[in-house]
């Protein structure tokens, strides 16, 4: 009897499996005759891949150079001078005299004139478009990347300033926003 049962089960699962297995082909093959002729379809894809663009995509395209009185700005927040890094470097940041507004950074024998860049987070930052080197100044430490390469020239280059936030934030680390508000834990 036991087996009987069995057999019962897995004949009443396999023919339910096997109907909801042809269950999409039968939705296929009824949706197949409402479709439009495939000249039609492409055409109509083609205008709907169009719209899909937004038309702010190209605003992510290149970096903007700051209006003339952003620069004035940022230059006025970089911080200049011989900078030690780590692993024993040094970038020297210092004011272009023939461009105001605009800076030369170099590491050894890299030199890179560079000129402010529109940030959305706040960061100074400094791009030299045409050799792709990039200067971003956090307030605790700054560093010079090359996206050409995609590698990191010089990080944790520090001005004196920077290096008294840095220590100040070792001292006084400011809170882990994911771990929540004090209350919360207790």
């Amino acid at each position: 009897m036991r087996k009987h049962i069995i057999r019962l089960f897995t004949l009443g699962l396999a023919l339910h499996l096997s109907a909801y297995a042809a269950e999409p082909a039968n939705n296929k093959q009824q949706s197949a005759p409402k479709a439009k002729p495939p000249v039609a379809k492409s055409a109509d894809k083609a205008q709907t891949t169009q719209r899909a663009v937004p038309d702010t995509a190209h605003a992510m395209q290149a970096s903007e150079v700051a209006p003339e009185q952003a620069r004035v700005v940022v230059a006025e927040q970089v911080h200049t001078g011989r900078m030690p890094c780590e692993l024993g470097n040094f970038v020297s940041v210092t004011a272009d005299p023939k461009n105001a507004g605009a800076f030369v950074v170099q590491i050894k024998q890299h030199k890179y004139h560079m000129v402010p860049v529109v940030s959305s987070t706040g960061a100074i930052r400094l791009e030299d478009a045409q050799a792709g080197a990039m200067w971003l100044q956090l307030a605790n430490k700054s560093m010079l990347m090359n996206s050409k390469l995609g590698q990191r020239m010089a990080d944790e280059c520090q001005s004196p300033q920077q290096a008294a936030v840095a220590q100040a934030m070792k001292l006084a680390p400011p809170p882990n926003l994911l771990e929540g508000p004090a209350v919360a834990n207790k």
